[in-house]
């Protein structure tokens, strides 16, 4: 018995890793959108491409995640994805080398590529690793991990890449000709060590996970396979679920990632502007606690995304109205409110699909492209019209949609 709780133990260590892996480099991408503005010159419409070329790999990779997890089983997949991760973070190298965006991208969406692999393997693990009543519980652990890992990442990548940044983009435009190219391509070499060292990190892991013996996972059978002749197409509150982690994923990375070029244009210097995703993941945090306190002992999980859908709104309307940094508190305040929207929308789409859920799964995982589309969105309503605070009305409508998820689109076409 000692022996197996070891083991269990162990193996959650193991996921736990990953999880801090997920949000290690899913929120650097909060730092890398105004370091490569500055590193490449690029508007702000470019430089949302960050965000679009990382989160754009789930949904053209979900799918053949499931058919690469069948051939090598999940554990080798996650390694797998790990290995991938690892190269995308080593196309840095050549990227800086060159001071090329366009490669820059190849490895951002590297790097997506392999999270899509490493999510799609590791997410079934938290549930059959301990009893099924507590999976709850460990899903919400690992979800702290992630954003955690996100804390450090964003402070640590930061203080790498924008120690006197101010100072340099001053210099910058006094600068012409070879020399000015010659001081940007100093600038984008700070990359270079910082990702060669999470490159050697995730080898190493992807190592570790393949020496650890972690459990099978099993395909398990659902009281509603009964269900044979309906088609995923049928289930109506599911789509309507896609549509919505759709446009959550989307409102999470753009009150995130934009956090920084928006602060820099209220007068937030570009040393400490980068860091503040920080305070962000601090909200989302506190709220994933609250999550696991109230719900769904004191609060059922619908109820709690719509109270968060309603947080969101009042949010946005109050971040559009004010400026400054009362303005930033209110983008910032953003991330708690979204903090139970994952874990609000996931089960509701996927309830009582039987048979199809792995392949709902796989659709949802694709929906973490709104996280491509809406910041682009943004980034270029903000460059044609040179204002980074009204772009922020894209939220608003998308607020509306998942109030109404979670009261009454989550129940359309289930049988009760």
């Amino acid at each position: 018995m000692k022996q197996k709780n070891n083991g269990l133990i162990f193996s959650l260590t193991i996921i736990g890793i990953l999880y801090f892996i997920f949000g290690f480099i899913t929120w650097l991408n909060s730092v890398l959108i105004p370091f490569l503005k500055e590193a490449c010159e690029l508007s702000d419409s470019q430089a949302y491409l960050v965000t679009f070329a990382f989160y754009i790999s789930y949904f053209v990779m979900a799918l053949p995640s499931s058919w690469v997890l069948k051939k090598t089983g999940f554990a080798k997949g996650m390694a797998l994805g790990l290995i991938v991760m690892a190269i995308g973070s080593l196309v840095f190298v050549p990227a800086a080398n060159e001071r090329s965006y366009a490669i820059f991208l190849v490895g951002l969406f590297l790097q997506g590529t392999g999270l899509a692999l490493l999510q799609t393997a590791a997410n079934p693990y938290v549930t059959i690793l301990g009893p099924i009543e507590s999976a709850a519980k460990r899903m919400s652990i690992m979800g702290l991990f992630n954003k955690v890992a996100g804390m450090i990442g964003i402070f640590w990548l930061s203080k790498v890449l924008f120690s006197d940044m101010t100072t340099l983009s001053e210099h910058l435009k006094t600068l012409t000709g070879s020399a000015r190219e010659m001081e940007l391509d100093l600038l984008a070499q700070r990359i270079v060590p910082p990702y060669i060292g999470i490159a050697v990190g995730l080898v190493l892991l992807a190592f570790m996970v393949l020496m650890a013996k972690l459990p099978k996972v099993e395909n398990q059978e659902s009281e509603f396979e009964k269900d044979q002749h309906r088609s995923i197409f049928s289930f109506s509150y599911f789509w309507l679920g896609v549509l919505a982690l759709f446009l959550y994923v989307g409102v999470e990375v753009i009150a995130i990632d934009t956090l920084g070029l928006y602060a820099q244009s209220q007068g937030v210097s570009k040393e400490i502007a980068p860091r503040l995703g920080t305070f962000s993941l601090i909200a989302l945090t506190i709220g994933y606690i609250l999550g696991i306190i109230l719900v769904p002992k004191y609060i059922s999980q619908s109820k709690a995304l719509t109270y968060c859908a309603a947080l969101g709104f009042v949010f946005a309307i109050f971040a559009l109205t004010t400026s400054g940094i009362v303005s930033i508190v209110f983008i910032i305040l953003l991330s708690f409110a979204h903090s139970l929207m994952w874990p609000g929308i996931w089960p509701l789409a996927i309830d009582k699909l039987g048979k199809h859920t792995p392949v709902a799964s796989a659709l949802l995982i694709m929906a973490i492209a709104g996280g491509a589309v809406l910041p682009l969105v943004y980034g270029h309503w903000a460059t044609a019209i040179g204002d980074r605070q009204l772009p922020y009305l894209i939220l608003i409508p998308c607020y509306i949609y998942i109030a109404y998820y979670s009261i009454k689109g989550h129940k359309v076409g289930k049988k009760i």
